[in-house]
């Protein structure tokens, strides 16, 4: 079934997501969110869009094999609001941008190579929004970028 999206304040829907996270997580993980005092409405399914970003700080997490700091923001446009989750761990090649959101490509031991692709598919086809690598290098991290439209109404 197509999932149903509602008229939402991605900065609590955002803040929910960010809190569950930082409370189950190591103190080891610093955590950093920057967000518009204002309200920014989009169309979203809130249970996804949360698994979503707990996907991404998860991944984050990983690659900084459980110390550093994951940093969550969200700017604005005039016509889309961009979440850009953060890590500070190894980083992902440049030639490997694109691949990381393929089905069954992981880096990892373990797993499936399927929360990236799960998560584009959920952005792209769902809440027909984008997501992308925003930019990543060895020792700095990587900050992956979410693009959804703003609501209007």
């Amino acid at each position: 079934s197509t999932p149903k999206l509602m008229k939402s304040d991605l900065v609590v829907e955002t803040k929910e997501a960010f809190d569950y996270l930082q409370r189950r997580s190591s103190k080891l993980i610093e955590f950093k969110l920057d967000v518009p005092e204002d309200i920014v409405y989009v169309r979203l399914n809130a249970p996804l869009f949360s698994w979503t970003i707990e996907n991404l700080v998860k991944n984050g997490i990983d690659a900084m094999k459980g110390k550093g700091t994951i940093s969550i923001a969200i700017e604005t446009n005039s016509k889309n609001a961009l979440i850009y989750v953060s890590d500070t761990g190894k980083g992902i090649p440049k030639q490997n941008f694109k691949k990381i959101f393929t089905p069954g490509y992981t880096s990892k031991k373990r797993g499936w190579g399927l929360g990236l692709s799960l998560a584009r598919r959920i952005i792209n086809e769902y809440h027909n929004g984008k997501i992308r690598v925003f930019k990543s290098s060895p020792d700095n991290g990587t900050t992956i970028e979410i693009a959804l439209r703003i609501d209007k109404f």
